[in-house]
């Protein structure tokens, strides 16, 4: 299975920013998470599981900046959920990343969902040209492309998915020769993403005690990924199902012997004795 990594260029990493270089956050920017973004976000995260990576070799983040454009160090996107395969959990001497630069791991994004609000349905939907933004020194303006070229003709995502929570409507795309085309669902209306051996679908169900229409992942054969709550819960019981099932042989056993010791008594001999 091949991996989607970054065409080199003739540029000189040595001198490019890293992720210790690049700020993490901007103060004032549009779009900051509700609470719906963070436990779908944090769902999203936890089922994200596929059978055919370890999870060593899994990169999942949420609302983290993405810097996308070798040839414009300080250009970023900030998706709501994203994730990568084929490169390490944790970055270089297990540090946590402070952002996710591409120039740097050399991996882009397998996968981008974003969840639609009212101060960035446009961009996510492409439905705006560019963006301008200050630039760091604040001297000069530039114009920096919008999320789906961003994410189409730059990073070239090969899944872009968007969700309204309002409507509970999926938007999906898949990267093709001549850009981003729809990605239908199948019959179940699941959507597949074969390098990861996943579909991602609609589950109505109660999350962190919220009972909604939530994005969520399942595996191959449509059954739910269960997140580290479930997983213990269905642990929990099992064990208890176990639990009872062995309190009930032990029931049946001692009215076995009881039984047995009626009808030894009947023919006059001693249980005890025995």
């Amino acid at each position: 299975m091949s991996k989607i990594r970054i065409e080199n260029n003739m540029l000189d990493k040595k001198n490019l920013p890293t992720m210790y270089d690049l700020p993490s956050e901007e103060v004032g920017e549009s779009g900051l998470p509700d609470i719906f973004h963070i436990f779908q976000s944090q769902l999203l995260r936890e089922t994200f599981q596929p059978p055919n990576y370890s999870s060593n070799e899994v990169f999942v983040a949420t609302d983290l900046n993405l810097y996308f454009d070798v040839n414009h160090p300080n250009w970023y996107k900030r998706p709501d959920w994203f994730a990568s395969v084929g490169v390490p959990n944790l970055y270089e001497d297990k540090d946590l990343r402070l952002s996710y630069v591409v120039w740097q791991e050399g991996v882009t994004p397998l996968v981008i969902i974003e969840l639609l609000s009212p101060s960035t349905e446009n961009e996510d939907l492409g439905k705006t040209t560019k963006i301008k933004k200050s630039s760091r020194k604040g001297k000069e303006e530039e114009e920096i492309p919008p999320k789906w070229e961003a994410y189409e003709s730059i990073l070239k995502v090969p899944y872009y998915f968007t969700y309204d929570h309002l409507t509970k409507k999926i938007l999906a795309f898949q990267l093709s020769s001549d850009g981003y085309i729809s990605f239908l669902p199948n019959s179940q209306g699941f959507y597949y993403l074969p390098d990861v051996e996943l579909y991602l679908g609609l589950w109505t169900g109660y999350y962190e005690k919220a009972s909604t229409i939530w994005l969520r992942w399942y595996d191959q054969h449509f059954n739910l990924i269960p997140t580290p709550l479930e997983r213990a819960q269905a642990e929990k019981e099992r064990e208890r199902i176990e639990k009872e099932a062995l309190a009930e042989k032990l029931v049946s056993a001692n009215r076995e012997k009881e039984a047995l010791f009626a009808k030894l008594k009947a023919l006059g001999i001693d249980p005890s004795s025995l």
